[in-house]
């Protein structure tokens, strides 16, 4: 990883210093939210370039002069210290990120629209925590994983006032309700692996980022997998990541998420019900999240391998007698199907063998013969109705 010295000697910054596996010192590292005029790299490296002049100069002087106060050398910017002109190190820069978040010493949140303690329209402090749902740190992506894997995390307001650490035991319960994120998953009492996919889903549901396949590579770390970056891959990027962590994971959970129309692959006029597939469009859809915990095995299908073919995804699920849901309007009676409960606890619908169709994935799945699918399709009415 490429570091760069917090020295204040050096003008216009200090020497960038390259190392390598397990050999980086303790350093610090900056999490903030890129604005316009940032400095790259290759602004440092250019002698035509006066990056003193550009709006993000002031952040990272500033990043340093803390850094060095307590005692560190280095630090890490993840604006300057990546070549991103090289598709190589910027892979691996994204595949290592929350790695490199976790060994640090110390993570700064630089939160560039936070005035805090004082509210100089009033003259008094604001509640902070009103003051920090407001901040766009709180709404990026990439921060969650920086808020995640670093130990100690210090915030500061945008002239880098401290407002709170992580670990103070009065501020943390407020970065609890802001993020929604359990207290014992923020002070690493419980690891994160502790919380189902669902869950750690949730987190990032309501967060953005520029590009859409960052959405899914920003979370790579957070679910501990990693994977190739292609971009120009859209929404698909999204798609590997659920792939990866069902092959890595086998949580059952990754299915209960409950489809809207702005996301949906397919629309259709059954009562304004979506179908799509089983794997979610986007985080988005973990908006809603209900406490999920898991079940026991049944038998051996509990070790059954998750298998993703060229025709979708091989599950093996306990079976149980449906309640008949899914009844057209003559009361014909329900199609031929069975209840298989998901691990995490969320039903999901099976038939005798056709297609597959989700009506909302958070309330169930149904499998029907292709016939009795094209008289329900004729019919214009739900395959299945959510409970």
């Amino acid at each position: 990883m490429r570091l760069l010295e917090t020295t204040q000697d050096k003008h216009p910054l200090g020497d960038f210093v390259n190392f390598e596996g397990d050999n980086a010192p303790e350093f610090a590292i900056l999490s903030h939210t890129w604005g316009g005029d940032e400095i790259t790299l290759q602004d440092v490296r250019d002698p035509q370039t006066d990056i003193t002049l550009m709006a993000g100069y002031s952040k990272i002087k500033g990043a340093c002069k803390l850094a060095r106060s307590h005692g560190y050398e280095y630090i890490w910017i993840d604006t300057c210290c990546i070549d991103k002109t090289s598709s190589a190190e910027l892979s691996e820069a994204i595949n290592s990120m929350f790695n490199w978040y976790e060994q640090a010493s110390v993570c700064y949140a630089f939160l560039s629209d936070l005035s805090y303690p004082t509210d100089p329209e009033v003259g008094r402090n604001p509640p902070l925590e009103a003051a920090l749902r407001e901040c766009r740190w709180f709404t990026r992506g990439w921060t969650l994983q920086e808020l995640l894997a670093p130990d100690k995390v210090d915030f500061y307001d945008k002239d880098w006032h401290l407002v709170g650490s992580k670990l103070d035991e009065s501020f943390a319960p407020t970065l609890s309700r802001v993020t929604g994120i359990n207290l014992d998953v923020l002070n690493k009492t419980i690891p994160l692996e502790s919380s189902s996919v669902a869950e750690r889903m949730h987190w990032a549901s309501l967060r953005v980022t520029t590009r859409k396949e960052d959405m899914a590579y920003c979370l790579m770390g957070i679910f501990g997998v990693n994977m190739p970056l292609l971009y120009g891959e859209g929404t698909r990027a999204f798609t590997r990541l659920q792939e990866i962590i069902l092959q890595e994971t086998g949580d059952h959970s990754i299915f209960a998420w409950h489809s809207t129309y702005e996301t949906s692959t397919q629309e259709t006029t059954f009562d304004k019900h979506i179908l799509s597939g089983l794997l979610a469009p986007s985080p988005l859809e973990f908006s809603v999240f209900e406490q999920l915990r898991p079940l026991p095995a049944f038998g051996t299908t509990g070790q059954q391998p998750i298998q993703l073919t060229n025709q979708g995804i091989r599950i093996s699920m306990y079976l149980e007698p449906a309640d008949g849901r899914g009844r057209d309007r003559e009361e014909r009676g329900p199609l031929p199907a069975d209840h298989a409960p998901a691990a995490c606890g969320k039903p999901v619908r099976q038939g005798p063998g056709g297609e597959c169709l989700h009506d909302d994935p958070g309330a169930g799945l149904h499998q029907a013969r292709a016939g009795e699918l094209q008289d329900h399709l004729r019919e214009a009415e739900p395959v299945i109705r959510p409970p």
